[in-house]
């Protein structure tokens, strides 16, 4: 019969297990511990009857488990709780699109109810180009100034949303700058690029350079360069740069222009989301009235 080791300094017995002179001691697990434990198998036995718990290869429950006496699951729970959220949302929806974008926007609850409804699917469809915030980056528009090329009222920009620019739909918007590289020498098209400018820096420009914009480019950007919105030309004068504001960067648009396209969002969202999509555009703080 081995002799039971105690441990010399407590007294109390210890497991025989020994590191670099430390003793390991055998004290039992305390009372309320024990308790607690038994406390919790009797409590995962009553969880296991109540609710969905056990895998099974029957399939008689939802996605394959046992069902619970109570027939409780996270995926009625869920559906529930979205069927309170489209129960509200119906009752908004209804009145939203029976009213105009006028109406609307005088009606503090149908205002918020769009604004809401439009982030969620500008974050779901639009932020990946126009950015989350709606400020856009280099030939992906800013919505957030008050530079449109198509309009900047909620219905212009409904449009735009709905048909898109150059998309493939009958009604899309459609503008196409020509190149101007097999048109013009390199040094007038310098000069193009200094006249442009002038619009918005008050430099001065070669004589040459107006006269080869008034010729060929003012039937789109007017004399003036303000640009036109029937045909989507954009306003030279304001500063505002689509490609970039940079001599280099203005002449390489004369060259061989770039043309962006914006698919057109009705094959996807319903008229109901375009609508409140246009008028959260609308409040970026660009949106026109007029």
């Amino acid at each position: 019969m081995s002799k039971i080791d105690k441990d010399e300094h407590s007294g109390v017995e210890t497991t025989g297990h020994e590191w670099d002179g430390i003793k390991e001691l055998n004290n039992p697990a305390p009372r309320w511990w024990l308790g607690v434990f038994v406390i919790t198998v009797i409590w995962s036995i009553g969880y296991w009857v109540v609710y969905p718990a056990w895998p099974t290869l029957s399939g008689d429950g939802e996605r394959g488990g046992t069902t619970g006496n109570t027939g409780w699951t996270q995926y009625s729970q869920l559906a529930e709780s979205q069927a309170e959220i489209m129960a509200r949302r119906a009752a908004y929806l209804d009145r939203f699109d029976a009213a105009t974008f006028e109406a609307i926007q005088a009606d503090n609850g149908l205002y918020a109810f769009a604004l809401a409804g439009g982030a969620s699917a500008f974050k779901d469809n639009c932020a990946t180009c126009h950015g989350t915030g709606g400020a856009g980056a280099s030939g992906y528009p800013n919505l957030n100034d008050d530079d449109w090329l198509w309009g900047g009222t909620v219905d212009a920009i409904e449009e735009t949303i709905k048909f898109g620019i150059r998309a493939n739909h009958d009604e899309t918007r459609f503008s196409e700058m020509p190149a101007f590289a097999d048109i013009f020498a390199e040094d007038e098209i310098s000069d193009i690029a200094d006249y442009v400018l002038s619009f918005s820096t008050n430099t001065i420009y070669p004589t040459r350079g107006k006269t080869l914009y008034d010729e060929q480019c003012s039937l789109c950007h007017a004399e003036d360069g303000t640009g036109d919105r029937f045909q989507g030309a954009p306003n030279l004068s304001d500063a505002i740069w689509f490609y970039g504001g940079k001599k280099g960067e203005i002449e390489a648009q004369i060259r061989r222009p770039k043309h962006g396209v914006m698919p057109n969002w009705n094959v996807r969202l319903s008229d109901s989301t375009i609508r409140q999509l246009a008028i959260y555009v609308h409040s970026l703080g660009g949106g026109e009235t007029e």
